[in-house]
């Protein structure tokens, strides 16, 4: 009974590209023949949070939360290159290439089909997306990849505390734009949402089930109850948020695809100058493999919330910070199975940097 478990969720994982494709299209065909769904769902925000995708989000990351020990996390500090390297790549090089591709294409590769100031709106928004480091997925990102979960929570706060001082002068710098103001209270719910709630429930829940059950039962029993979880709330994330963008996606396709090969290349790009500067610096795997995911997948809540304050809810900028969730999730998703299938290149000793 235990390996014909084992075996179905292996052969779900295996297919996961599969069923990301089709809640994909079930979102969109959700969106364009029952519109009344996610436009009721819609409706449940808060600071430009969706309250829907909050708590799935909260699903998906709560497992890898109750991986955390306490302990581990003052422990980080012992061994700071992952975090510093983090902190170059996503604030001393991401921005900057962000705008440098975004504007190479808008404004040279696709002249001829993007009129100039439609350009510079495209940039725009690519620009948002580009100073705004992952908060929430990062999360799913490092449990598929069997991330090292306390050095991943370290690595999402002080990014959090960066983005608080650097988002600011980062965009106004690249954009041109002065008076830029943060939505604060989006920034901040989307932290004590996506990290304060989920950490503090699962190290309490960990300290629970421990106390009265033992850490062997917690770990060879407790925690498997979870494994379908993560994947199954960012399966219907999905579906969720192609069903909010159904009709955008049916009238925008060229537009879209325009805007998703800039947004691709940047990804794919930032992942390995994080990854491979992991492995030029001997991290572990489980330090190097969030590095990278954590550089090429964006906070879209801040950047959605920003562009739609900046320029209006029907400004192109904010039809790309939508193009940035779109394509995310399958991106990412191709990168997790780059990260697990080099795994090899990285020192065997797990959790730390060798000398």
């Amino acid at each position: 009974m235990k390996q014909s478990k084992m075996s179905g969720i292996s052969f779900f994982e295996r297919n996961l590209t599969l069923w990301v494709i089709l809640c994909m299209i079930a979102g969109v065909l959700i969106g364009k023949f029952l519109p009344a769904i996610p436009a009721a769902l819609a409706k449940l925000e808060y600071a430009q949070v969706s309250i829907p995708i909050a708590v799935l989000i909260w699903l998906m990351i709560y497992p890898m939360m109750m991986k955390v020990d306490f302990a581990s996390i003052k422990n980080v500090g012992k061994s700071p290159t992952g975090l510093y390297l983090t902190w170059v790549v996503n604030w001393l090089i991401k921005p900057f290439t962000m705008f440098g591709i975004a504007a190479f294409f808008f404004y040279v590769v696709f002249k001829a089909l993007i009129p100039p100031e439609l350009a510079k709106d495209y940039l725009a928004g690519a620009v948002l997306l580009g100073a705004a480091p992952c908060t929430a997925m990062v999360f799913v990102w490092s449990h598929l990849t069997k991330g090292n979960p306390a050095y991943t929570v370290v690595q999402v706060a002080t990014n959090d505390l960066i983005i608080l001082i650097a988002f600011t002068p980062i965009v106004a710098l690249l954009l041109g734009v002065g008076g830029i103001a943060i939505p604060w209270n989006t920034l901040l719910l989307s932290v004590f949402l996506f990290v304060v709630i989920p950490l503090a429930g699962g190290i309490t829940t960990r300290n629970l089930v421990i106390k009265n059950k033992g850490e062997e039962y917690f770990t060879k029993s407790f925690i498997p109850k979870f494994n379908n979880v993560t994947i199954g709330g960012l399966l219907l994330t999905l579906v969720l948020i192609f069903s909010f963008q159904g009709d955008v996606i049916l009238s925008n396709p060229l537009h879209i695809l325009l805007i998703a090969i800039p947004l691709t290349i940047q990804t794919f790009f930032i992942f390995f100058v994080a990854y491979l500067g992991s492995k030029k610096l001997r991290l572990s795997h489980d330090i190097a493999a969030p590095a990278g995911m954590i550089g090429a997948s964006n906070f879209f809540e801040l950047a959605v919330a920003v562009a739609i304050t900046l320029f209006g809810a029907s400004s192109p900028a904010v039809l790309v910070t939508i193009v940035g969730v779109l394509v995310e999730v399958p991106l990412m998703l191709f990168l997790v199975k780059i990260a697990n299938r080099t795994t090899s290149w990285f020192p065997a000793r797990p959790g730390i940097e060798t000398t």
